[in-house]
């Protein structure tokens, strides 16, 4: 970068958040983590870097395309920034927190970094406000999970929601059991992500019905369940699909009015999970709220069973809308202290003068406040009566 160009200048996908954007994420956090705080959650902060092995193993290890690294010039060895917060809490349960009660419930509300951002979300660096449940399995645990994840976001007014659940390994264990070769699979795992009926035929062989009942049994949950009942699987795949099952029953019981779907043969972008997973949508915004699943710490299926969610700020920003309305009140220099306390008290924002003005209308205005003290009590100053905040 020369001298040319502008300071302010940052990476593609990074931006600095400014007033009172930044203050209106930081309290919709808050809002959340009370939410989890409520169900158990305890709250982590994990460090932004870590040690490399440490890092891109177990659950991080599928994570290792979108993370930056670094050299610690202390240690001479190799650091990694997190492109992902659920790994690190997969770590401090099996080291720091290993002899606590289980199920353990933690959460967190941490930035992340990754190598390059996608299509739907460009951004590099966002925040990720979410919590884990570990050492808990069944049905009762991925139920909860998704129900804190609706009661979060109702706390924050956002109502218009809907769920899809998928079963990642349930296709994976189904094309284990046809031992095809790495093409023929490659293919056919295309064809099936695509819901491609005349792929599909074309690559499962002697399996081409199981896997198109499989596509059929997508959509609104009651009917894609009564279709995937119906299908015959090997008996982990049956296992897949049953707890698939069992967990809407569960969602729907608790929410009638859930807008809940179902699709058993999706498996993009749940990079660890190892069972059910979800991804919960704003309807109005057609976006991705967050997402989460069923997955294990060490990462090679013999390990510590865990279920999460994380939800995405950005987007929960979008969904919200911005800043609340404040009242903003410039409090003319040498007013006392006492009086400040009292009208924050109130609700007020305020606003000291650090030198005496000669129009402190003036000086309210220009310093964004809507309201000015005079005479022991608030008066407007017309425009700008309350400010974004």
């Amino acid at each position: 970068m020369n001298d040319a160009q502008p300071r302010s200048l940052l990476p593609a996908g990074l931006k600095d958040v400014l007033p009172p954007d930044a203050a209106h994420e930081a309290e919709l956090a808050t809002r959340l983590l009370a939410v989890f705080a409520g169900h158990g959650y305890e709250r982590v902060r994990p460090p932004f870097v870590e040690f490399e092995e440490g890092l891109l193993s177990g659950t991080g290890a599928a994570l290792a395309q979108q993370t930056f690294r670094l050299m610690d010039p202390i240690s001479q060895r190799m650091m990694a920034v997190r492109s992902d917060v659920t790994p690190q809490v997969a770590r401090i349960a099996q080291s720091r927190l290993a002899r606590s009660p289980r199920p353990l419930r933690l959460s967190y509300a941490e930035d992340i970094l990754r190598v390059k951002g996608s299509e739907l979300r460009p951004e590099r660096q966002f925040g990720q406000v979410g919590y884990e449940l570990i050492g808990a399995d069944g049905p009762a645990a991925d139920a909860e999970v998704i129900l804190v994840a609706l009661e979060g976001l109702s706390a924050l007014g956002i109502e218009a929601v809907s769920v899809d659940l998928n079963a990642p390994t349930l296709v994976t264990s189904l094309l284990a059991s046809l031992k095809l070769d790495p093409e023929t699979r490659r293919r056919l795992r295309d064809g099936l992500d695509s819901k491609d009926a005349a792929e599909v035929s074309r690559w499962a062989g002697k399996a081409a019905a199981t896997f198109e009942a499989l596509m059929t049994a997508t959509g609104p949950a009651e009917r894609a369940v009564e279709r995937l009942t119906a299908v015959t699987l090997p008996t982990v795949a049956r296992h897949e699909a049953a707890a698939l099952e069992a967990v809407a029953g569960r969602l729907l019981n608790e929410r009638p009015g859930l807008a809940l779907t179902i699709d058993p043969v999706e498996h993009r972008g749940f990079e660890y999970q190892t069972g059910l997973s979800f991804s919960v949508f704003d309807i109005a915004l057609k976006a991705e709220l967050g997402r989460g699943g069923r997955y294990r710490i060490d990462g090679n299926g013999a390990g510590e069973t865990a279920t999460g969610c994380t939800l995405f700020m950005d987007t929960l920003v979008r969904a919200v809308g911005g800043p609340r309305d404040v009242k903003r009140l410039f409090l003319p220099h040498g007013t006392p202290a006492a009086d400040g306390q009292r009208f924050r008290a109130e609700g007020y924002v305020t606003v000291a003068g650090l030198a005496p003005a000669t129009d402190e209308e003036g000086e309210a205005r220009r310093l964004g406040c809507g309201f000015v003290l005079k005479n022991g009590a608030p008066r407007s100053v017309g425009a700008g009566e309350t400010r974004r905040g």
